[in-house]
């Protein structure tokens, strides 16, 4: 059943939140189709209640009307059932951080966050943000290119809750959203890419400028307003109306397959003419890591991003891709300091971050 954490037991919130750090995400596990350069696929729904405004315009009574309404139905569909809510008022500065890392919200979320929640189940693959943008962003995240069993999923949750739920829906233009690029269908379908080759290749600007042509975003590791870092790049449809599920779907697999093959024949390109100045790079990176007393989050992302490529093309043995998955999420800010406990400076952060990726890479 869907757990609902009042304020005074902000202290039972914490430890569940506490208690991710010692568990996979599924989206990390570094499985499924083509996950030496797919990180993860994800399906977003937008939904909103009929006769209630839109977030940024309805009061405060009616925001609490949305929580109480979604999290009712939510509590009785069956592949939600493994799932928490929390409110993000019962939440400090650090959860907030420390969900945005685990891709459960987004940052937007985070901001002013009276009558807003999330909901999340056991294995992470399934989250609802409630009052962000929308009523709802219902996600399901897989890993590996998973578009259509992610979709396969998603509508599922949705389909139970249209039956509780009476959604704002209009036949000429589909569902009712904040953004209009989201109206139609409200889906938004994205893939987190890791395309090391492309951009050691120089070859990544040209990739980037051809698919905003094609009327598709590029993000970085966190979406919306963040930049691509450690060669990692998410791509997602921009519009939704006037194209089916299936077709945006479509679309968006195709492109990524062409950019999956470009990828790939970049990689053979540099073990084929400068595998020795590869192999030293990768090695260059992994012994950093393995050494390192003082390393900020981006040189982590970057060298990580190195290891992670030697990984797959087999030239490091011990080290394999959910390990390295993993510390691109535990050496993130926020892990580090529900790991120590406490706030940490940003100083204090380097030295943890070091020591973890120490321990870790060493004992392997």
């Amino acid at each position: 059943m869907i757990r609902l954490r009042p304020s005074r037991v902000k202290k039972k919130v914490d430890m569940q939140i506490d208690d991710l750090i010692n568990h996979t995400s599924e989206w990390l596990k570094g499985t499924g189709p083509n996950s030496d350069i797919v990180i993860s696929s994800r399906i977003r729904l937008a939904r909103n209640l009929n006769q209630i405004p839109f977030p940024h315009w309805a009061s405060k009574p009616q925001l609490d009307e949305v929580i109480d309404k979604t999290s009712a139905a939510m509590s009785k569909v069956e592949l939600l059932k493994n799932s928490t809510l929390f409110k993000l008022t019962n939440l400090d500065s650090i959860d907030k951080q420390f969900l945005v890392e685990r891709h459960l919200m987004s940052i937007e979320h985070t901001q002013k966050t009276e009558q807003k929640a999330v909901l999340f189940n056991n294995e992470e693959n399934i989250a609802v943000m409630i009052n962000e943008e929308d009523h709802l962003r219902i996600q399901l995240m897989q890993s590996g290119f998973n578009l259509f069993e992610a979709w396969n999923i998603i509508n599922s949750i949705d389909d139970a809750l249209a039956k509780l739920l009476d959604y704002a829906y209009l036949a000429d233009f589909g569902y009712l959203t904040a953004c209009p690029t989201n109206t139609g269908t409200g889906m938004r379908g994205s893939v987190m890419l890791h395309l090391p080759a492309l951009v050691m290749s120089r070859q990544i600007e040209r990739v980037l400028a051809a698919i905003a042509k094609l009327s598709f975003t590029t993000r970085g590791l966190y979406g919306e307003g963040t930049q691509a870092s450690g060669n990692f790049f998410q791509i997602s449809n921009q519009v939704s109306l006037g194209h089916s599920e299936s077709e945006i779907i479509e679309n968006i697999n195709g492109l990524i397959r062409q950019i999956i093959e470009q990828e790939t024949q970049a990689r053979e390109i540099m073990l084929s003419k400068g595998k020795d100045v590869l192999e030293d790079r990768i090695n260059r990176s992994l012994g950093i890591l393995k050494s390192a007393r003082i390393i900020t989050s981006q040189e982590t992302i970057e060298l990580l991003s190195m290891v992670r490529l030697g990984s797959d093309l087999g030239m490091i043995k011990d080290i394999d891709r959910r390990t390295i998955n993993e510390l691109f999420i535990t050496t993130q800010p926020s892990h580090l300091q529900k790991l120590e406990n406490k706030k940490l400076s940003a100083q204090e952060r380097d030295l943890k971050r070091a020591e973890l990726i120490r321990k870790k890479l060493n004992l392997l």
